[in-house]
Parts: C-alpha cells; structure tokens; sequence
C-alpha cells in the first residue's frame, strides 16, 4: 500500500497541483484555507487490512490468508427484506441493530449523527 502520508502534506499537494494558493496567516491572499476539524464520528486514523488476529501463510512467503467469519447466501439473503424496509423508513437504529446481529465483531456505542441534516442546516 506504500508509505503513509499526512492529510497535511496532501491537502498542500493538492492545492499546489490545482494551480492555486494556500490561504494563512503568512499568506492572507491565498485561494484555499486548510482548516483541521478533526475526526469525525466512525471515522479512524488508520485502515486495516485484516480485522481478525489470526492470519495464515499461504504458498508465498509474504501473503497471508485471513480467516474471518461469515455468513452463507443463505443465512444472509432473508435479512435484505428487513433491511431495505429499514432503509425505506430511514430508522437508523434498527439498522445499526441488524447490522450488530449480523456482522462479527461489529460493535458500535456512537451515536447516530445525520451529517447531511447537520450540514443543510
């Protein structure tokens, strides 16, 4: 996946690239300020490519196997009829609940936030 890299640096890069300006207080003209809001609800530092602890070798040395639970067609399909009706009435609790039931290992205490209705208002 490469190096990591600051949200910083690439915000900078980004501006650069686009042909304009970063806006501070060294440069008050500037076309575009960067503003740090920090996390968001959900939202992580860093991504993870297996979420269990127990990867396996596999015939290459440097590629491992992830052995994660999950559910079978069957045992997932009569849950999309709950779901879509969910999605519907946009209850987003019962939904956060399904998704408990359904996903290992899913486990959410955050409350539900609706960015789009905060945002528009």
């Amino acid at each position: 996946m490469g190096e990591s890299v600051k949200t910083i640096d690439l915000a900078k890069r980004m501006i650069a690239l686009s042909g304009l300006s970063i806006q501070d207080d060294d440069h008050p003209t500037g076309d575009i300020q960067i503003k740090m809001t920090g996390l968001r609800p959900g939202e992580k530092l860093f991504e993870e490519l297996l979420i269990g602890d127990n990867p396996n070798p596999s015939q290459h040395p440097k590629i491992m196997q992830a052995l994660e639970s999950f559910l079978t067609w069957d045992q997932l399909e009569p849950h999309f009829s709950h779901l879509h009706t969910y999605l519907q009435k946009n209850d987003v609790y019962k939904i956060k609940n399904l998704l408990s039931i359904l996903v290992n290992g899913y486990n959410s205490e955050a409350s539900v936030v609706d960015w789009l209705t905060t945002e528009q208002s």
